[in-house]
């Protein structure tokens, strides 16, 4: 049974971060969470040595990560950051 991509949400300090990006990176932030909305765990955990922190991950491209909390009951990825070096 193949299910469908987790919904995405933003929280609004990453709505804010995204909104003030350059059109290029605002497009690596959707694909990012396309990729993540589709395999959340298939992204490292934020931090590993936290057993309860499972859930928390980060999706890095270049100069470009985003950080989001899947909340597996709901099938939600809460975009808690979004961090653009450039």
């Amino acid at each position: 049974m193949i299910l469908p991509p987790y919904a995405v949400r933003l929280s609004t300090p990453a709505a804010n971060v995204l909104g003030e990006l350059p059109e290029h990176a605002e497009e690596m932030v959707w694909d990012l969470l396309d990729a993540a909305a589709a395999d959340p765990w298939g992204f490292r955990q934020w931090d590993p040595d936290d057993p309860e922190g499972e859930d928390v991950r980060i999706a890095s491209a270049g100069q470009l990560s985003v950080v989001y909390f899947a909340n597996r009951p709901l099938r939600h990825l809460s975009v808690l950051d979004v961090v653009w070096f450039g």
